[in-house]
């Protein structure tokens, strides 16, 4: 009898963490799975990312039917959520409208998850809006820990019954083409080196950088095109493929008053505490300072820092635990925060370039990782305080909230990916505030109505400063509709994106990156895929016949997906 620890020494890495290799699969059947011949694993869907878009992708296909194989090159599902830090950036609507019946339910069981096991009062036990960490960026931040959770209790009935496979630590490695199709990718076991073929009539590239697409050699964008190409107000004069947004190395931080965590001083500390970031418009300064240039005005300003919950400053900008929601003695420090801060947004280079090497990418990860530990050195030692001093030695990194060992969260968060050339591609042109004022004459304006619509999102359009010296863009923008086309590349018939990587510019991508709208579009991709093999029809034929286009958009409403906004307001 093969024991589970030689299944998961032949087949690779499964989700030892989570529940997803389900105890009613036998030893016999889960090694088939795993260490099929030839090491090949075929599945109705192949997904490569295991982010918010390809779990929500996985969950659409799950639903459907599917036998689906999801991977993801850390040991956390949930990108966004969990393994990069994050809590959910999202509109204000949405508690109401604006997302679909599945990213509700994430949020549901996030807040439920709370009320369970956290020893909670009587008054957030009986919030119906309970937002576990109070902080301002959003009506639910949270743990990541507890987003694993949930999205793992998620998934784990569909492990269960043997029709998801996921894939821990694996990272893909090549694509086999053949004309306009992808007939199998190849995934390697970080922990082993193995590599894997994973075929399907359909891939997802849910990556956080669209690492399928120049593998594929899927038509694809990089960087910041120019106005000649897409006519957006606030396009370069140029193409720029080397200006793309800041990525952050996030951190949860804990004060704990009268008590003294102060860090080993980092070894780059000295550079980051003398770095003026060299951009257009100026920055204000400092890196490693409270003031800073302000997204919208690029005037700087200067916010408050008190951990001790005084105020509103950047403590309570993205707070994940509030002290205030715990009974009388079960907790006894002033909080937890998550620092995404425009302190520590890296800009010495990109993570994705021409002729860059893996190990140049991680090379910036790694200072990326010291800017971050720079930033909290500071605050424990330089930082000004309220009462005229320096410095808030109590607080302490939480390396058990991200599941890391130095504190640090597992990955990057990256705003900003490739993005294939799409049979259709959204612009400012198409969901700006004032470019669409300016095209329709009109201050009463709405967002172009897509007759494809596959889904909903709304936030400003919020670029952060870029590699290659460009300050913040942050203007305007309407709630807008996804549209299908901006899903299909313009010529490979059976890779689509699920993720940052779909059809959108360097511009319109700054609101097209957040949470809820990840979520949404991997939803859509996953349940384009489900229905093209229902109805034995290609992605790019359902969107080219409107009855059949109708039908993918009736069963995605039946599904619970918003399609269309019931008002538009500017953000």
């Amino acid at each position: 009898m093969t024991t589970r620890r030689e299944l998961l020494r032949q087949g690779g890495r499964a989700l030892t963490l989570l529940p997803l290799l389900g105890s009613s699969m036998s030893e016999r059947q889960a090694l088939a799975r795993l260490a099929a011949p030839r090491g090949e694993i075929a599945a109705d869907l192949v997904i490569v990312g295991g982010g918010v878009g390809g779990v929500a992708a996985a969950l659409a296909a799950l639903k459907a039917g599917l036998r689906v194989v999801l991977t993801e090159p850390t040991d956390w599902i949930g990108g966004q959520l969990t393994s990069q830090a994050v809590p959910p950036d999202e509109h204000p609507w949405i508690e109401q409208f604006g997302s679909s019946v599945s990213y509700r339910a994430y949020r549901s069981g996030v807040r439920q998850y709370y009320k369970t096991h956290y020893p909670l009062t009587v008054e957030a036990l009986e919030n119906p809006f309970l937002n576990p960490g109070g902080g301002g960026v959003s009506r639910l931040c949270h743990e990541p820990r507890v987003g694993l959770s949930v999205l793992t209790d998620m998934l784990s009935a569909y492990a269960s019954t043997g029709k998801l496979l996921t894939l821990l630590e694996h990272q893909p490695t090549r694509v086999d083409v053949q004309g306009d199709r992808v007939r199998a990718v190849f995934v390697r076991n970080l922990r082993t080196g193995d590599e894997i073929a994973l075929t399907a009539p359909y891939i997802l590239d849910a990556t956080e950088l669209g690492d399928l697409l120049p593998m594929a050699g899927v038509e694809h964008v990089v960087g910041a095109e120019s106005q000649a190409q897409t006519g957006e107000p606030h396009a370069l004069s140029e193409p720029a493929p080397g200006i793309q947004q800041a990525f952050t190395v996030c951190f949860p931080t804990e004060h704990r008053p009268g008590e003294d965590h102060t860090i080993d001083r980092p070894a780059e500390y000295d550079f980051w505490r003398n770095y003026v970031p060299e951009l257009s418009p100026p920055w204000a300064g400092k890196l490693l300072s409270l003031t800073y240039s302000q997204p919208i005005t690029l005037k700087p300003i200067t916010q408050g820092f008190d951990p001790t919950g005084k105020g509103k400053g950047l403590w309570l900008y993205r707070r994940i635990l509030d002290p205030s929601i715990f009974r009388p003695g079960a907790y006894d420090g002033d909080g937890v925060t998550l620092v995404n801060w425009p302190q520590n947004d890296y800009l010495l280079g990109p993570l994705v370039a021409d002729g860059q090497t893996a190990e140049q990418a991680e090379a910036h990860v790694r200072r990326a990782k010291q800017l971050s530990l720079s930033l909290l050195y500071w605050l424990q030692t330089e930082c000004p305080r309220p009462d005229g001093g320096v410095g808030w030695k109590g607080l302490r990194l939480r390396p058990d909230m991200v599941g890391t060992d130095d504190g640090l969260a597992k990955a990057p968060y990256v705003r900003e990916s490739r993005r294939i050339k799409a049979e259709f591609t959204v612009t400012e042109n198409h969901i700006g505030l004032e470019a669409r004022r300016k095209a329709l004459g009109k201050d009463d304006v709405s967002a172009e109505p897509f007759w494809d619509s596959v889904g909903v999102g709304s936030y400003r359009i919020d670029l952060h400063p870029a590699t290659g010296g460009k300050n913040y863009v942050d203007v305007g923008s309407l709630p807008f509709q996804i549209p299908l086309g901006a899903l299909l590349p313009v010529r490979v018939e059976n890779l689509l994106p699920a993720c940052k990587n779909l059809g959108v510019t360097h511009i319109s991508n700054g609101c097209f990156r957040l949470h809820p709208v990840e979520w949404l579009i991997g939803e859509a991709a996953g349940s384009l895929v489900a229905h093209c093999l229902a109805i034995k029809e290609s992605p790019r034929a359902v969107r080219g016949d409107r009855q059949r286009f109708t039908a993918f958009q009736n069963r995605l409403k039946a599904e619970g997906v918003d399609v269309a906004w019931p008002h538009a307001t500017a953000r």
